[in-house]
């Protein structure tokens, strides 16, 4: 069987083998990046727990295996978020004193601090071309070259905005907003901030997910009296719920190939990591332990 890595270059060249037939007979036309659909039975689910007496961050096959912690450090290691190519992980921590956006290589070396801010940056989100993260500070969106420059803010708003979720078109970023008033909403805004749009506003919505076609978004609503997820397409349009349970089931994240969704429970008494399929059924318990763990990213 093919490695993912290989996988990926056999996709992009038969992509560039197209697009240099197209560009031979037709017009340039400005298309929007088509995002690459790997086998996600053959990608990793990177998330955070404490079942080593601080949160850090693992990562474990889609089938339960291969369990390896990635993080060594006292502080707390927390949201972990693939890049596009699945050669480095974002994610937050306070190693350095305060919550800091940092980087590493997929095996857990490299690490390398993105951020330098006084006030707390947390939950990175990626650029589909691997160039740019999305993160939240100071409660506000803002988005950085991983170079470290380039920063800029993007909500600009004096209520609380935070957990973005970049599409992989690039077109547009998903975040939580309190902005109106007293509500915990999920909006969507162009990807150079403008143009915010509530899409979920019940009360409590929050931990938006972009699909990897980028036509919609999973996300956490208590609508129902507890917290469940729910799907909407990314007009607003074709609400549904996929779970159904009196526990708590939050941070949903869609896998690569769109098939199926990854999530945190604690519907077996602590919150583990669950995999259910994109409408909900089939609802597999991927990890087992009396620790916490959440936030999964696949």
């Amino acid at each position: 069987m093919l490695t993912l890595s290989k996988q990926i270059t056999s996709f992009i060249l038969v992509a560039i083998l197209i697009a240099a037939t197209f560009s031979a007979c037709s017009p340039a036309i400005a298309t929007a990046p088509i995002p690459i659909l790997p086998d996600s039975s053959l990608a990793q689910i990177a998330f955070s727990s404490n079942r080593d007496g601080n949160e850090e961050i693992f990562v474990i096959n889609a089938d339960g295996s291969g369990l390896k912690r990635l993080t060594n450090n006292p502080a707390n290691d927390l949201y972990p978020a693939w890049s596009p190519d699945r050669n480095q992980i974002a994610f937050t921590s306070d190693r350095d004193g305060n919550s800091e956006i940092y980087i590493m290589n997929a095996d857990g070396t490299g690490v390398t601090r993105l951020t330098n801010n006084p006030v707390d940056d947390w939950s990175a989100t990626w650029s589909a071309d691997g160039k740019r993260i999305a993160f939240t500070s100071d409660y506000e969106i803002y988005v950085i070259n991983i170079d470290g420059s380039g920063l800029t803010n993007l909500t600009n708003n004096p209520a609380a905005d935070y957990f973005p979720s970049w599409s992989p078109d690039e077109t547009r970023i998903a975040f939580v907003s309190e902005r109106d008033g007293d509500k915990v909403a999920v909006y969507v805004m162009n990807a150079d901030g403008s143009e915010p749009k509530c899409l979920a506003d019940t009360g409590y919505d929050a931990y938006p997910a972009l699909s990897p076609d980028s036509t919609q978004i999973v996300f956490t609503s208590s609508r129902d009296g507890n917290s469940e997820i729910y799907m909407i397409n990314t007009d607003g349009s074709g609400l549904t719920r996929l779970t159904n349970n009196p526990a708590s089931d939050l941070y949903p994240v869609w896998s690569p190939d769109r098939n199926q969704i990854a999530f945190t429970s604690d519907r077996d008494g602590n919150s583990e990591i669950y995999i259910m399929n994109a409408d909900g059924t089939g609802v597999t318990r991927l990890t087992d332990n009396p620790a916490r763990d959440r936030f999964p990213a696949w």
